[in-house]
């Protein structure tokens, strides 16, 4: 890979795409900056070389093609310039002379964060003409933002072909291949993915691919009604996709045809209304009764799935068991979680992808107990899918 690690940067103006697309509190204050502080050992790394550094960013999906005062990245730059201990340089434009001058006037060091890409829609266009504005901003790229490593953007693909000399993967980018190649193409055996999350349709892709390399399949989540109904049970009102019980019905004939032990839960909490105040029952077989929905998974379940883990080398853990965003229906994810902490601790390689599951094993205690957290989830589906990522594929070519 050709990454920043092995290169002086020393007065070069750098062009970096981050990923700082992070949430926010209803006060308006940064809920979780981990995307914030992975970006850290590139933006020290570059600024410590003496380059200056010009970061570029989106946040959230604006629409009106232009400023919106509630996607503006303005607090990012403030929370930015506390971690790095220098006030960050932030300009409401992207393009134009005052930026230019901006742009050209950084000392080494120095780092400025253009305003959100995502107000000109030629961004999400991958419009040339508007890479090659952004690009005469720089003497060099460099991509680090792989939770938009699968989008065609002009700033996450079309501009890298304006720097065909000089066109690097951060260090965040380089740490989330690598640890995605090792997960697919270099993993010790038993390979056990855990895969939860409300839907089949959105996890066919992931499913299929790892029918290919897994030897468990752990099943969790919304989508493990569609395979009980597949197999002619009842779910009662918990969420089941119709339209999806061919799929379920091929992905459990073609685990068995490859040999892959797919587990599906044993057992059920489920709830009379979607809420946290609900009253509750287990049901120990996969019939539930009209007027109740499945919310997590049941005891046995949970013994079942961390005996799987446990006796795993390589995990990868994608979407939470159960509605674990309610405390009385996070008993099973959380389980998961210690279990995947406590297998890693054993020597297993642990991957964690995709927003719930981070936030899952964060809230757990156990986020610095697992090999690797990717920052991408879309991407890292994508990914393991097997497909190739525009944002990766415009450095490596």
């Amino acid at each position: 890979m050709k990454t920043i690690k092995d290169v002086n940067f020393k007065g070069k103006r750098v062009l970096v795409r981050v990923d700082f697309n992070v949430p926010f509190d209803k006060q308006g204050n940064i809920s979780d900056d981990t995307r914030i502080q992975e970006a850290l050992p590139t933006i020290n790394k570059l600024t410590g070389d003496g380059a200056s550094v010009i970061l570029m960013a989106h946040l959230g999906r604006p629409k009106k093609g232009g400023f919106e005062a509630e996607f503006s990245l303005k607090p990012v730059a403030e929370y930015l310039s506390k971690l790095l201990n220098q006030e960050v340089v932030f300009t409401q434009s992207l393009l134009g002379e005052e930026v230019k001058s901006l742009c050209q006037n950084l000392k080494e060091g120095q780092v400025m964060l253009l305003e959100n890409i995502r107000f000109y829609p030629e961004e999400t266009k991958g419009d040339k003409d508007f890479a090659k504005q952004l690009a005469d901003l720089g003497d060099a790229y460099v991509n680090d933002a792989f939770g938009a490593a699968h989008r065609e953007h002009a700033s996450t693909a079309t501009i890298a072909q304006y720097f065909p000399e000089n066109k690097y993967f951060g260090l965040l980018m380089q740490n989330e291949v690598e640890n995605l190649n090792r997960l697919m193409n270099n993993h010790e055996k038993p390979f056990t993915a855990v895969i939860g999350g409300s839907k089949i349709s959105s996890k066919i892709g992931i499913l299929e691919s790892l029918l290919n390399i897994a030897d468990n399949l752990v099943i969790g989540g919304g989508m493990r009604y569609t395979f009980y109904k597949a197999l002619g049970h009842t779910v009662g009102n918990s969420l089941c996709e119709d339209d999806k019980i061919d799929t379920a019905n091929s992905l459990m004939k073609k685990a068995q045809e490859k040999g892959v032990k797919l587990y599906l839960p044993e057992d059920s909490i489920v709830a009379d209304d979607f809420s946290e105040k609900a009253n509750t029952q287990y049901i120990p077989s996969m019939d539930i009764p009209e007027g109740w929905e499945g919310m997590d998974i049941g005891e046995k379940s949970v013994k079942t799935y961390t005996d799987v883990v446990l006796n795993s080398k390589t995990i990868l853990w994608n979407g939470p068991m159960g509605v674990f965003e309610m405390k009385r229906f996070a008993d099973g994810t959380n389980a998961i979680a210690k279990a995947v902490a406590e297998a890693t601790q054993k020597g297993a390689f642990s991957a964690i992808g995709g927003g719930d599951s981070v936030s899952a094993i964060k809230e757990s205690g156990y986020a610095d107990k697992v090999s690797y957290i990717s920052t991408g989830g879309g991407a890292m589906l994508e990914f393991l899918e097997g497909k190739t990522l525009p944002g990766i594929k415009a450095i490596e070519d």
